[in-house]
């Protein structure tokens, strides 16, 4: 077979005709024979050829057709050789896909409970504080300030009844979607959809309790630490340094991809209930809440609430479970916080009638601020 030689000395490159003999490769240049051994040559592949170079001895090399050369070597030492490396090679990238495997989906869940637990947190805060600041990118808070002020006082009941070294700051957010979310350090926000799609105040309260109790029980701290298990594993794979590692943790923040267990989902919709209770508010929203999810995701219009199942599944187990635990209460708002929650993210400038309380009107929202109602209607 035809090859071109490179004596690795000068720039000449000579055309030769080389012959495989045995385990013996053998050419002739200008009338003098070389022979290299087949145990000891090294071989890389460049593009339809083969670099053909006699071991450590010196920069010499052939340059061969790679059909030719597979066909020469054809149940050789060498092709022996090269086909225990490249076996070597596969289990060895296997045993090493396997170990990532076990460590982002086995070993980073298993510690991502303890290691929440031992975060700092100072350290949790200050990770949510820049999650939020990346998410008001995106999800703008409604400008609705009684509305607003009255989520944020509910927040603040919550964190009275816990037990949590986190503010639980709630507001509500625009956004496409119907969800609610809470992020590290006691961040809690709720779509305006999800305050369209709630019926009255027990639900909204349940679903609001529920985030709390994500947030007492560092259930968001184990999310992260879980995306962050992946970022290593991506830093592993592409290479250190690629800010894959990064992104992974970034990602985390988007309430998107905080997914939690079923185990911690249960958890949060249980304790939340409790958290209600404790406050002596009602917490039988939260399974109506829940069957109503159920009913629209079953149904040809459910992209509103997509979001929300897919974070948040089983809606009708949950909803049987927590029917079982629900507890009458008092409302978690007034009829005139209520009515602010429910125009927190509409901007509209006309007044909006509250509920009549014992026949009276009690007061109208105007231009985000309550006024009182003059005179029976």
């Amino acid at each position: 077979m035809k090859a071109r030689f490179h004596d690795g000395l000068t720039a000449a490159v000579h055309t030769v005709e080389v012959t495989v003999d045995g385990e013996t490769l053998a050419f002739e240049v200008q009338g003098q024979a070389h022979r290299w051994s087949l145990g000891a040559v090294e071989t890389e592949r460049v593009g339809e050829a083969v670099r053909v170079a006699p071991g450590a001895r010196g920069a010499a090399r052939l340059v061969i057709d790679a059909t030719e050369w597979a066909a020469a070597t054809l149940g050789s030492d060498l092709e022996r050789r090269s086909m225990r490396r490249e076996m070597k090679l596969v289990i060895g990238l296997t045993a090493f896909a396997a170990a990532i495997a076990l460590f982002v989906f086995v070993g980073m869940p298993l510690a991502s409970g303890p290691l929440a637990r031992h975060t700092p947190p100072d350290y949790e805060r200050r990770m949510g504080e820049s999650f939020e600041a990346q998410l008001g990118v995106a999800l703008k808070p409604c400008k609705g300030a009684l509305g607003q002020a009255a989520l944020s006082r509910l927040g603040q009941r919550m964190e009275s009844a816990a037990d949590s070294p986190f503010r639980f700051r709630v507001q509500a957010v625009e956004a496409p979607m119907v969800n609610a979310f809470a992020l590290p350090g006691g961040a809690i926000m709720v779509t305006d959809d999800l305050i369209k799609m709630a019926h009255t105040p027990d639900e909204l309260a349940a679903v609001i309790a529920h985030e709390a109790a994500h947030v007492e029980r560092r259930h968001v701290m184990q999310a992260v630490w879980r995306s962050l298990g992946l970022g290593l594993a991506l830093d592993a794979v592409v290479g250190g340094g690629s800010g894959a590692g990064q992104q992974a943790v970034i990602l985390a923040g988007s309430f998107t991809d905080l997914r939690f267990s079923r185990d911690a989902e249960s958890e949060a919709d249980a304790r939340g209930q409790a958290l209600l209770q404790a406050l002596g508010l009602s917490s039988q929203g939260m399974a109506p809440f829940f069957e109503r999810l159920a009913a629209k995701g079953q149904s040809q219009t459910a992209a509103e609430v997509q979001e929300l199942l897919s974070s948040h599944p089983d809606s009708l187990r949950r909803a049987r479970e927590s029917r079982v635990r629900a507890r009458p209460g008092a409302p978690a708002f007034t009829p005139a916080e209520w009515a602010a929650i429910k125009a927190v993210c509409s901007g509209q400038d006309r007044p909006l009638r509250l509920p009549r309380l014992g026949g009276k009107r009690t007061a109208t929202l105007v231009n985000g601020s309550l006024q009182p109602a003059s005179g029976l209607e």
